[in-house]
């Protein structure tokens, strides 16, 4: 009977306290709720991969019924069901529909997904919560446009000289993520260059060659009038330059590891590529992003080894199976501290994908410390601090955002 009761109280905990969403994107304006395939919300793949086989997962059956529940509908209803509902239903209704049970009390947006102007404003997702929305600055989109700006210049002028052009962009970068630092809207930054060049990132910079590699972007920005920051040697610049700036400020880092779409190099996408730069800054908080899946353990066998190294188990909530979720929440709790790991939605476009990443989360999460407690591995106070510091104290503490939870 105590067992009963304790896991009844650990139950109620698990799904009413309030959440920091330490990792999120902004959702899309009215006018382009349907501008990407819905099947986005299950899936990273891209093509036919994604509209024809992402929907033939356990991950999309799961989300089928979950949201069929939520929009009240029949339980045997499918996929095309879903879409057609929320297709008809109002927007802001669809919104509070599904941002309503998420108990999330704070996000933190990255808004540099470069949608152009198709998603709203990180404040407007306000409304949604009961602490003010913060923002995530992706230093890759800052260094382009940077970059996007110079070039122009320099096209419009006669000679190039690499030395100058570095020592400009150099100067420029530090000014913009210096002020980005100063300001109290910006929790953090965050790094892609998992996606760009991968995570075997250069702590040493040669400015010879970090010269020839501006050259080759300025050929080829003029002739295609294109800029991707995707030149190893410069993608390594902004990163030492972010991690060393922020590391000054007490801002947080985030890189995404893992888990992506097919751009990604996946061989380059684990975090223990990035043990030497993680010693090269020990005063810079990183966090690692989307479970690292499915390099899980080794990311938490480098939160557990470096002070400054945070594990967020994001993304896998709806993208994985109910077994492999829990399977990932388990590889978390194998070796990293409990003080050290932190939840996201990676909630994105769709406000089903922060429904999604909610509710998912908190099941397993439940499911996960529940066996612990019927083996007795886990009293239900060390269980509790699991889930509140997953949910919220971690994030509260590791990018300051000075909150107190706000029970509903």
């Amino acid at each position: 009977m105590a067992l009963t009761r304790e896991l009844a109280e650990l139950h109620r905990i698990v799904f009413s306290y309030p959440a920091i969403d330490n990792h999120a994107h902004a959702l899309l304006k009215p006018e382009f709720r349907d501008v990407f395939p819905f099947e986005g919300l299950i899936s990273e793949a891209t093509g036919c991969a994604l509209t024809q086989d992402a929907v033939q997962t356990l991950a999309c059956f799961r989300a089928t019924a979950q949201l069929a529940g939520l929009f009240r509908l029949d339980p045997k209803a499918g996929w095309e069901d879903v879409k057609r509902t929320r297709q008809a239903m109002n927007y802001d209704e669809l919104c509070r529909i599904c941002m309503g049970p998420t108990r999330i009390q704070c996000i933190l947006i990255d808004d540099g997904l470069g949608t152009a102007g198709m998603c709203e404003d990180y404040k407007w997702h306000d409304r949604f919560t009961a602490s003010p929305t913060k923002r995530i600055v992706r230093v890759e989109i800052v260094a382009e446009g940077i970059l996007k700006e110079l070039m122009d210049a320099q096209l419009l002028s006669h000679g190039f000289d690499p030395l100058s052009f570095f020592g400009t962009f150099r100067a420029k970068l530090t000014s913009s993520l210096t002020a980005s630092a100063l300001d109290p809207e910006v929790a953090g930054f965050k790094s892609i260059a998992c996606y760009r060049t991968g995570l075997d990132i250069s702590v040493q910079q040669d400015t010879v060659v970090l010269e020839q590699e501006f050259i080759k972007m300025l050929l080829q920005y003029e002739s295609a009038r294109q800029l991707r920051l995707e030149h190893k040697s410069i993608n390594d610049f902004v990163v030492n330059t972010t991690l060393r700036i922020a590391g000054q400020h007490g801002k947080p880092v985030q890189f995404h590891t893992g888990l992506g779409d097919n751009d990604i190099s996946l061989a380059r996408a684990t975090p223990a590529l990035m043990q030497p730069l993680i010693k090269a800054y020990p005063n810079t908080k990183i966090v690692l992003l989307h479970s690292a899946y499915p390099y899980t353990q080794q990311a938490g066998y480098l939160a557990a080894v470096y002070m400054n190294v945070y594990l967020d188990f994001g993304e896998i909530f709806p993208f994985l199976s109910a077994d492999g979720q829990r399977d990932v929440v388990k590889q978390v709790l194998e070796l990293c501290p409990i003080t050290k790991i932190m939840w996201s939605t990676d909630g994105h476009y769709w406000p089903e994908s922060y429904y999604l990443g909610t509710i998912q989360a908190r099941e397993v999460l439940f499911q996960v410390l529940e066996v612990s407690m019927r083996r007795e591995e886990l009293t239900l106070a060390q269980a509790t601090a699991i889930v509140t510091k997953a949910f919220f104290e971690n994030a509260n503490r590791i990018y300051n955002l000075g909150l107190t939870p706000v029970m509903v």
